[in-house]
C-alpha cells in the first residue's frame, strides 16, 4: 500500500476533527506566544499566510488555531444570544477558534495536535460571534490536571480576556469587541458541536453552488 502523499490536506477541510470530539480534539495550531506577526491559514490554498502585525507588544497569550471541520454560523450565533442580550447578526464565518495551554515551548504553528476542551468564552466582535475555546494540550503534566476553566489561575483567564479585548484596537478607534460571559468544560462542548453543524450545513451549500 502506497503512503506517499504528492498533496497537502488543507487544514481547515481535510484534517479530521477526531474520533473522540467534542471531548478531545484535533487542532491547527496558527501561531504561538512569541510570534510577533499574525498568522492565519489562508481559506484558499490551505497554507498559512500574514494576516497582520501584532498590534503594539500585543501578543497572543497562548498557542492559539482552530478546530478542523467546525463553522461559526447561525448555530453558534444562536447559542450566543441566549446568554447576552448585545446584538448579533450571526457567526463570524469562520473555523472555531481555540487556545491550547501547555507547559512545553512550541516553536512555531503550523502544526496540528490534541487537546481537551474545558471551557471557552464568548466574545462578539463587530456584532458577530467568535467564541475562543480554552483546551489543554493532551498529555501535559502541568495542565492536564485542569477539567474546567475555572480551576485556571485567575491571570491566566485576564490575559487572554485582555488580548481578545484590545488585539484590534486602534488610536482614536472604537474598540469592536466585547466579551459577554465565558462558559465551562459542558459548554465548550456544546459549542464545538453547533460549529461541527453548521460546518456541514456549509459544506453542503457549497456543494451546490
Amino acid at each position: 500500500m502506497c503512503m506517499v502523499r504528492t498533496n497537502k490536506a488543507h487544514p481547515w477541510h481535510g484534517v479530521p476533527i477526531g474520533l473522540d470530539a467534542p471531548e478531545e480534539v484535533t487542532v491547527f495550531i496558527e501561531i504561538v506566544p512569541r510570534d510577533t506577526v499574525k498568522y492565519e491559514v489562508d481559506k484558499e490554498t490551505g497554507y498559512l499566510k500574514i494576516d497582520r502585525p501584532q498590534q503594539y507588544s500585543n501578543v497572543v497569550p497562548a498557542n492559539y488555531g482552530f478546530i478542523p471541520r467546525t463553522y461559526c454560523d447561525e448555530g453558534v450565533a444562536s447559542l450566543a444570544r441566549r446568554k447576552t442580550n448585545i446584538p448579533i447578526a450571526r457567526g463570524d464565518g469562520d473555523p472555531l477558534d481555540i487556545l491550547v495551554l501547555s507547559e512545553h515551548h512550541i516553536p512555531r504553528g503550523d502544526i496540528i495536535l490534541k487537546a481537551s476542551p474545558i471551557g471557552g468564552f464568548c466574545l462578539i466582535d463587530n456584532g458577530e460571534a467568535d467564541d475562543k475555546i480554552v483546551a489543554v494540550l493532551k498529555g501535559d503534566k502541568v495542565f492536564e490536571q485542569y477539567r474546567e476553566i475555572a480551576e485556571l489561575p485567575k491571570g491566566i483567564l485576564e490575559r487572554f480576556e485582555h488580548y481578545f479585548l484590545t488585539y484590534k484596537n486602534l488610536p482614536d478607534a472604537p474598540n469592536v469587541c466585547e466579551i459577554p460571559y465565558s462558559y465551562g468544560r459542558m459548554d465548550s462542548y456544546r459549542v464545538i458541536q453547533a460549529a461541527v453543524e453548521d460546518y456541514a450545513r456549509f459544506i453542503e451549500e457549497q456543494d451546490l453552488c
